[in-house]
C-alpha cells in the first residue's frame, strides 16, 4: 500500500526531523509504501506504530508518520542547561567544546528564528573536517567558546521566509563553510564571498549579529537564502556532505589555475579528505591522476578504490625521479610540515603547485626551484557559492560522493582521536537525525 500524507506548516514546523526523514524516504519517487516505512522507523523511530498504517484507508494523517518516526530524545541530553543565543529563538541540540581543553559535550543553545529572507534546515548529516578538530581545540589561537563545529551540513528545508525564492520546503539543502559576507566589496560582487574583503562570516567560530556562529554538529540550521545550496537529486545526503568543504576545496583550485582539462597530468599530495575528492573529482574532469603518498599502504585504495591512474611513495626517490617534470599540476593537501622542492621538481614547463593545507609553519621555497622552469607556487582556500553549487551539480552529474564513515554524534570525540592518526576513510560524518534527537 502507497502512504500519501500532507503535512501542514504547523505540523512540520512541529516535527521538522519526521518531515525530514518522510522526504528523504519519498525523494525521487514521490511516494513511501508501507514496507519502507516500517524499515525507516526500524532505524530513526518505532516500527511498532507502522502496522496502525497498514489498514488506513486512503490518505495517512501526518500524525501517524510521526508516531512512527518519532524517537526520544537522546538522554545525553537530559538535565543540560539550555544557552540562551538569541532570547527568543528556537531551542536546538548539538555537541560542543565548552571551554579549551575539553572534549565536546552535549550542548543545548537557541538558533534565531528565521526572518524574511532566511531558510530553515532540519540537518540531517554533518561532515567531520579536519579543521573542526584544529578550531575545537584552539589550535589556531582564534577560538570563541563554547565552540560548536561543523561546516559540512546537509538536510531537508523545513521552513523559508517570506522573500526566499529559491528554496521551497522539501528542499535538499545544504549549507557549507560559509554563512555571510558583506555582499558589497569588490571580491563578493565577482562571487568570490570566501575572500570578502570585510571577512566572510564562517558557519561557526564566526561573528553574526552580534552571535558567535554555531555549525552543524547540531539538529537545525537557520541562514540566508543566499548562502545555501541545492543538494543534487541524485547524490546521497552523507555522500554529499563532505563535498561542501573537502569537494570545493580541491575544485576550485583545479578550475580556477586551469588544472582541469581532459589529459593534463595532475598530482594530488595526500589521500586523506581532501585528498580523495581530488582524486575523484579529477578522473571525472578527464584527468590522468598520480597520488603522491608517503604509505606504500595506500597505494591499493588509490588506484583500485579511488580510480587514479598512478602512485608514487614520495619518499621514494627512485619513484620520484622517474616523473619529474612531467606534471602539469599538483594538488597539495598536506597540512603537516614537508618539502615542496621534492614536489616542485616532478612539475613541467609552466607547471603549477597549489596548495590548500595549512602546515603550523611557514614552508621554505627556493626561487630556484621556480624560475627555471617558470613554475608557480598558489594557494586556494575554498570557493564562493556560485563556484560551490557548480561543483555539487558537477558532482551530481558524475555521480561523485564522498567516501565516508557514518558515526553517531556521541561518538565524535573518539572520531577526533582517530582523526589525529588518520584513521578514516576518508570522512567521518554524522548521523544527525539518529544521534541528536529533541
Amino acid at each position: 500500500m502507497a502512504i500519501d500524507t500532507k503535512p501542514t506548516p504547523e505540523e512540520i514546523k512541529k516535527h521538522p526531523r519526521e518531515f525530514a526523514l518522510y522526504c528523504q524516504a519519498i525523494h525521487g519517487k514521490g511516494e513511501l509504501n508501507v514496507k519502507e516505512l516500517h524499515e525507516l522507523a526500524t532505524r530513526y523511530g518505532d516500527p511498532a506504530h507502522v502496522d496502525t498504517i497498514d489498514n488506513a484507508d486512503g490518505e495517512v494523517p501526518f500524525s501517524k508518520i510521526v508516531e512512527a518516526l518519532r524517537k526520544p530524545t537522546s538522554p545525553e541530553f537530559e538535565g543540560v542547561e539550555l544557552t540562551k543565543d538569541y532570547q527568543d529563538g528556537t531551542p536546538a541540540f548539538g555537541y560542543a567544546v565548552p571551554n579549551e581543553g575539553e572534549p565536546l559535550k552535549p550542548f543545548k543553545f537557541t538558533r534565531r528564528n528565521p526572518g524574511p529572507k532566511d531558510v530553515h534546515m532540519q540537518i540531517t548529516n554533518c561532515g567531520v573536517c579536519h579543521s573542526d578538530l584544529h578550531t575545537a581545540k584552539n589550535e589556531w589561537k582564534n577560538t570563541v567558546y563554547p565552540c560548536l563545529p561543523g561546516h559540512e551540513l546537509v538536510g531537508i528545508v523545513t521552513e523559508v521566509g517570506s522573500e526566499v525564492t529559491k528554496f521551497k520546503v522539501g528542499d535538499r539543502a545544504g549549507v557549507g563553510c560559509m554563512v555571510g559576507s558583506c555582499k558589497t566589496c569588490s571580491n563578493c560582487e565577482h562571487e568570490s564571498e570566501q575572500y570578502c574583503q570585510k571577512g566572510a562570516t564562517m558557519t561557526y567560530n564566526g561573528q553574526l549579529d552580534g552571535h558567535n556562529t554555531k555549525g552543524g554538529y547540531s539538529d537545525h540550521v537557520v541562514v540566508r537564502e543566499d548562502f545555501m545550496l541545492h543538494i543534487p537529486d541524485n547524490l546521497k545526503m552523507a555522500g554529499a556532505a563532505p563535498l561542501l568543504c573537502a569537494g570545493i576545496t580541491v575544485y576550485s583550485p583545479l578550475r580556477h589555475y586551469g588544472l582541469d582539462k581532459p589529459g593534463m597530468k595532475v598530482g594530488v599530495v595526500g589521500l586523506g579528505g581532501l585528498g580523495h575528492a581530488a582524486v575523484l573529482i579529477g578522473k571525472a574532469m578527464g584527468l590522468e591522476i598520480t597520488v603522491l603518498s608517503t604509505s606504500l599502504k595506500k597505494k591499493d585504495e588509490a588506484l583500485n578504490l579511488l580510480g587514479a591512474d598512478h602512485f608514487v611513495v614520495s619518499k621514494n626517490k627512485d619513484e620520484m625521479e622517474a616523473i619529474a617534470g612531467t606534471l602539469d599540476g599538483i594538488i597539495d593537501t598536506i597540512s603537516a610540515m614537508h618539502d615542496l622542492a621534492d614536489y616542485l621538481a616532478l612539475l613541467g614547463l609552466d607547471g603549477k603547485l597549489v596548495t590548500v593545507g595549512v602546515p603550523p609553519e611557514p614552508l621554505a621555497i627556493s626561487t630556484a626551484n621556480l624560475i627555471f622552469g617558470r613554475k608557480l607556487v598558489g594557494g586556494s582556500l575554498i570557493g564562493g557559492i556560485q563556484e560551490t553549487q557548480e561543483m555539487l551539480d558537477f558532482c551530481g552529474k558524475h555521480n561523485i560522493n564522498a567516501i565516508i564513515e557514518e558515526i553517531k554524534a556521541s561518538e565524535l570525540n573518539e572520531a577526533y582521536d582517530r582523526m589525529v592518526k588518520s584513521d578514516v576513510k576518508y570522512r567521518f560524518v554524522i548521523d544527525v537525525q539518529g544521534s541528536i534527537v529533541q
